[in-house]
């Protein structure tokens, strides 16, 4: 795709508007435009998208299309982070099943507003995708809970101070009040539990706390947040997962433990360690999300 250069400052002007008036064309417009510039690109809209996390841009299947930078599709610029990729590309696991992949997301803590954060998300959604998977590298809080060990999310705790759904947003992409019971769709998880039993992974089970970061938990937050019922947490995913229930989509998690949240281990946490598990852990989850990409049960 062809695009003429855009100027910083001019796009800085974009995110601003799109930030401070939160009305639904200010919200829906530049939407509006990324899904024309996708269909330019020629690919057949998804049904399915998948986000991955710190470390975890792994290869599920050959892409059929791209990978682009998923700053074509933004209406703002990306600022980069070590270990994340921000890349877009197309799957095609199944014949009539197209998957955007977005390897790496956006956070807030990259200085990004609730409504840019999810911004990607809304767009698979006005593009068709019906299902979201998600995948995140996380502390584990649950002493139980070891690096590498992956965890189905059941629910999660918005602990970041923000939501997308804050706003004027357009009525058509769903209730201003959204149910948030099924956070997580059990449908999604009872496939991902039968297909890691099937492939002998080991699959843990909870709760992920969700809070705004930079900065790693202090162990007094760890415990508060073990208190409050959560097994692991991280700087991202509970956003996305508001903006797709809104919208409709069906969610699964997956969190890898990349590191023994504060206080529960004796090293300091360190961001080339959750990358580095990341990597290592890369196989098994390949191999399930693969597997639950190519599931004629997966509803989408």
């Amino acid at each position: 795709m062809d695009r003429q250069p855009r100027n910083d400052n001019a796009m800085e002007g974009e995110v601003g508007l799109l930030v401070r008036s939160g009305a639904v064309d200010d919200l829906a417009a530049p939407l509006a435009e990324a899904v024309a510039r996708w269909d330019a690109l020629g690919w057949p809209r998804p049904s399915v998208a998948v986000i991955s996390g710190s470390g975890l841009g792994i290869e599920i299947a050959p892409p059929v299309r791209g990978p682009i930078p998923l700053a074509d599709l933004l209406p703002f610029p990306i600022h980069p982070i070590e270990g994340h990729a921000h890349a877009a590309e197309l799957l095609l696991p199944l014949p009539d099943r197209p998957v955007l992949y977005l390897r790496g997301r956006l956070h807030t803590y990259q200085g990004y507003d609730a409504n840019q954060t999810v911004f990607p998300v809304r767009l698979a959604a006005l593009l068709g995708a019906r299902v979201l998977v998600l995948t995140n590298a996380a502390g584990g809080v649950d002493p139980a809970l070891r690096p590498g060990d992956l965890v189905l999310l059941r629910d999660q705790i918005n602990l970041t101070g923000m939501s997308p759904l804050r706003g004027q947003l357009p009525p058509e992409w769903g209730p201003r009040f959204p149910d948030m019971t099924r956070a997580f769709d059990p449908r999604l998880a009872e496939l991902a539990r039968a297909g890691a039993a099937r492939l002998g992974i080991p699959l843990a089970e909870g709760v992920y706390a969700g809070l705004a970061g930079p900065a790693y938990e202090t162990p007094a937050e760890v415990r508060m947040l073990r208190t409050l019922g959560a097994d692991v947490t991280g700087m991202s995913t509970v956003l996305e997962v508001l903006a797709a229930r809104h919208m409709g989509l069906a969610c699964l998690g997956i969190s890898l433990v990349a590191n023994a949240a504060a206080g529960l281990a004796d090293a300091p946490i360190d961001h080339l360690d959750v990358l580095a598990a990341g990597r290592n852990a890369a196989t098994g989850l390949a191999r399930l999300l693969g597997a639950l990409l190519r599931s004629p049960d997966l509803p989408a």
